[in-house]
């Protein structure tokens, strides 16, 4: 993904060019964006059909905390890559996790907010066609846009907060929808949903933006900093998945109602994870957040597909409004180039 500089060899460069932000070039950022696009939108109709299932479900809580662990795995096995040797890897691990206790205390207020937010999400998926869930969520940019400026103290264009609202226009004008526009036969609660969605929201915002913060305050590794995440995050949907569920759980067992479908889901989940915190670090959330409206298409052309989803006519303006700010996402990356 990027070139050996002169001096360097093969084992001194990380998995990705990931040490110095400003040697991540537009490319690799483009990249990322598509991968973290392409990857949420088969996510969200891959969740859907496993929350529609006639079967028993399985336990959603579960699901969280087995992709915390997962992304936890993948991002220590990336940490060993980068550091090149077995000392070195030990001894990041020593000082930046075993012994910064604090450091593991200010990962986890993300780690809380993320699991809610995860949560959050199969519920809403449960109660909300795909891409209505994917066109809903797309609130979290102006919250994002709000929580930047606020916890950031940077400064949006005019052209950006104008695409940030055309964007959520367009949310607000999708959701005049036909009704029983999905073959799919399940008992949903819409309002409930939509409640679910609004807490996803603003744990979005506020999640994405203090994990930005934390990542681009120091020089710390951004696998260090995801290990340290992930560390709490798996004790943080523990607690969940024993509030939540742990009475059946105990009765039917950890892995009731996984299938081949599931494990996909929590794939899924745990690769965006990475790619997710990876824009963020060399892009910034307010980006990640335009990458993310992409996948509406996409979810929309296979809930067509898969659950008999019919396209509205506000449907088909809210695509033009998404994709109408262009400038505002070409302005945004060529100032972090």
């Amino acid at each position: 993904m990027g070139a050996l500089r002169e001096g360097e060899n093969s084992a001194d460069v990380p998995l990705c060019p990931l040490s110095n932000a400003e040697n991540v070039n537009l490319l690799f950022k483009l990249y990322c964006l598509a991968v973290m696009t392409l990857v949420a939108a088969t996510y969200t109709i891959a969740l859907r059909y496993t929350r529609t299932s006639d079967k028993e479900l399985y336990f959603s809580t579960t699901a969280v905390c087995i992709t915390e662990v997962i992304k936890l795995l993948l991002s220590v096995g990336i940490l060993a890559k980068e550091t090149g040797n077995l000392g070195r890897f030990k001894a990041s691990l020593r000082e930046n996790v075993l012994g910064s206790p604090k450091e593991l205390m200010k990962l986890s207020v993300p780690s809380l907010v993320y699991a809610v937010q995860n949560n959050m999400a199969f519920l809403a998926l449960s109660n909300l066609d795909a891409a209505v869930y994917q066109v809903t969520y797309q609130l979290k940019i102006p919250c994002t846009a709000l929580c930047t400026v606020l916890m950031l103290n940077r400064t949006l264009s005019k052209l950006q907060w104008i695409s940030v609202f055309m964007l959520c226009g367009g949310v607000i004008l999708v959701q005049w929808k036909p009704a029983q526009a999905t073959k799919v036969v399940v008992e949903q609660n819409p309002l409930l949903g939509f409640g679910a969605i609004a807490v996803a929201v603003l744990c979005s915002g506020f999640a994405g933006v203090y994990f930005e913060k934390v990542l681009k305050s120091s020089d710390t590794s951004l696998w260090v900093r995801n290990i340290q995440m992930y560390l709490s995050g798996i004790v943080v949907t523990l607690v969940g998945v024993y509030l939540s569920d742990g009475a059946e759980i105990k009765e039917k067992g950890f892995f009731f109602g996984y299938t081949y479908y599931v494990w996909f889901v929590i794939f899924l989940a745990s690769v965006g994870g990475l790619y997710t915190s990876i824009v963020v670090k060399y892009t910034d959330n307010i980006m990640k957040g335009f990458s993310a409206a992409a996948a509406i298409v996409l979810s929309t052309i296979a809930s067509v597909m898969l659950f008999g989803l019919q396209i509205s006519y506000w449907m088909n303006k809210f695509i033009a409004i998404t994709y109408m700010p262009k400038e505002a996402r070409e302005e945004t990356m060529v100032k972090k180039k």
